[in-house]
């Protein structure tokens, strides 16, 4: 008699509980504050150029951050690595409430961007350290509605809470969601008891198999970059409401295709999906071109937000097939680099555009330009199947996970 298939092995440990936990709580912090901060420094004289140099200081330091985040964690350890951003995204919030200087409102993003990058960074790579190798596009995914549920409802709330019952009360309730996260952090794996040779941030900039696949993710970050910073701007009917719908409808669509592409990527792999989402997330931004017609802009938000949700899960599984243990951390901050970097490539340079165009052409030439970043890659796409073969090979070959000095042992 044939035997049934053996169960897949569990994905859900007390520790991968803990992080998903601990990092929650660490994103809400980051869109609590992301429109609340900008609109307390205009309240306090700074006008809109404040209000853009808080919110710019803040994503500069979270990219510089994330330049050194995998030598800090190879030195010192998930555990205290992580806590330290937890504590860096906390305690600023506190001092807000007595912060009546722009210099101390710049002072405390810069600190809380370094706490963001860290804590995303090195959450993102112990995902891949505590789950085994067979469910890891599904950990990924699940670590991907952790950080896309707070988009959807801290970002709106924030900004309602800001206006019922004033300013202090949001700081208060962003600083304890992450700082709450500090008592957990002891179940969390620290240095490695075996050392390890790190591979580098530059080596892994130095590697096509990883930097293609962050590349065309940075095609859909940028496309989320415009549309988070320039829609509310550009819908000319019911703009408030539309606005809010259109970027829910957006945020709600990446959530749950990062999931989807998660589980899919474990069982049928994720080099295929990469081109078709950014060319859906281009044809997105191509019908949010029709500004006026509110049935184009949700519609073209939903295929953003699919696009982008399905890029997002699609590259990061393939880069973290396509290196060692070693590179884990690399790979999580050579994409969490394409993330950002491209969103706010994409609102600098579209507002540029914007500008001498208008908005409903601008639309349009951002989803020209998009589809013509895919040129390169569907000319030589054999690259997608052919890296993604020899990982299978090496990863056949791979020793056990990394052996971590955690809590539970």
């Amino acid at each position: 008699m044939a035997q049934s298939p053996a169960p897949p092995p569990p994905i859900l440990s007390r520790a991968l509980v803990l992080l998903f936990v601990s990092s929650f709580g660490a994103i809400v912090n980051f869109y609590l504050l992301l429109s609340v901060v900008p609109l307390y420094a205009t309240s306090l004289g700074a006008g809109r150029i404040g209000a853009g140099l808080a919110t710019g200081a803040m994503m500069f330091a979270t990219v510089a951050a994330e330049l050194v985040t995998p030598r800090l964690v190879g030195r010192f350890g998930y555990r205290l690595v992580f806590a330290a951003g937890l504590a860096m995204l906390g305690l600023p919030a506190l001092a807000l409430p007595v912060s009546a200087s722009m210099a101390a409102i710049v002072a405390g993003n810069i600190v809380r961007g370094f706490g963001l990058a860290v804590t995303v960074v090195a959450g993102m790579a112990l995902v891949v350290v505590l789950v085994p190798r067979e469910r890891r596009g599904e950990a990924l995914g699940l670590y991907g509605v952790v950080a896309g549920v707070p988009a959807v409802v801290a970002l709106p709330l924030g900004v309602w809470l800001a206006g019922h019952v004033g300013y202090p009360p949001v700081f208060i309730a962003a600083a304890v969601s992450a700082l709450a996260g500090l008592a957990l952090v002891p179940g969390l794996p620290g240095r490695e008891t075996t050392p390890r040779r790190m591979v580098g941030l530059l080596a892994g900039l130095r590697a096509p198999a990883l930097v293609r696949p962050s590349l065309l993710f940075s095609v859909t970050a940028v496309a989320a970059g415009v549309v988070v910073t320039f829609l509310p701007l550009a819908v000319t009917r019911s703009a408030g409401t539309l606005a809010a719908a259109a970027l829910l409808v957006q945020a709600s669509a990446t959530t749950l295709t990062r999931w989807w592409t998660g589980l899919r990527a474990d069982r049928h792999g994720s080099a295929g999906l990469l081109i078709p989402s950014v060319a859906v997330a281009a044809v997105g931004v191509l019908a949010i071109a029709l500004v006026d017609s509110p049935m184009a802009v949700l519609g073209g938000m939903l295929l953003l937000g699919a696009g982008f949700g399905v890029a997002q899960n699609a590259s990061l599984v393939l880069m973290f097939e396509r290196v060692s243990q070693e590179g884990y951390d690399t790979v999580s901050a050579l994409w969490n680099l394409a993330y950002d970097a491209g969103m706010g490539l994409g609102a600098s340079a579209f507002g540029v555009l914007a500008a001498r165009t208008g908005y409903p052409l601008a639309f349009a030439v951002t989803a020209a330009a998009m589809l013509a970043a895919l040129a390169p890659t569907w000319r030589d796409r054999a690259w997608l199947a052919a890296d993604e073969s020899e990982a299978a090979r090496v990863n056949r070959r791979a020793a056990a996970p990394v052996e971590v000095d955690s809590a539970e042992s």
